[in-house]
């Protein structure tokens, strides 16, 4: 188990598309909820946003979509940190529901100064909490569309 919290969300109606199911773009919209629970986690809160005009943006991400999910459902998402630099950040997320896998995603993201507009090196504290945190990569991570 990851040393990230997870994070809840539960399947809103507006989430459904016409076949009955959680419709794609909203699998991303819950991951990126994650990817902003890691951020809490890790030291990139509102707070640090707020006072540095610095944040996480994703530059790449690889979405798996592996069951469909129904109305209501409660999706948990466990987030793993499974690379970083003086810049960026890999993460994996993955989703489940009742103990069941429905997706992954793996992203790249970078640590930016939006007031610089360039990416710029975490803090030492941030960077240190990143590497304490650092698990192996899952085995679908890094793979690509076959």
């Amino acid at each position: 188990m990851s040393a990230l919290e997870p994070l809840q969300r539960r399947v809103r109606p507006e989430w459904i598309d016409y076949n009955g199911h959680l419709s794609e773009a909203y699998y991303v919209l819950v991951f990126g909820y994650a990817t902003d629970a890691v951020m809490d986690q890790v030291g990139l809160d509102e707070r640090y946003r707020a006072g540095t005009g610095c944040s996480l943006y994703t530059v790449e991400a690889h979405v798996r979509y592996l069951r469909e999910v129904g109305a209501s459902a409660e999706l948990v998402v466990i987030s793993r940190i499974v690379g970083s630099g003086p810049k960026r950040l890999r993460l994996c997320h993955e989703m489940v529901v009742d103990g069941v896998l429905v997706a992954t995603e793996e992203i790249l993201a970078l640590h930016v100064d939006g007031r610089q507009g360039r990416s710029v090196q975490f803090p030492r504290d941030v960077a240190r909490r990143l590497a304490e945190l650092s698990e192996a990569p899952p085995n679908y991570a890094g793979r690509a569309i076959t």
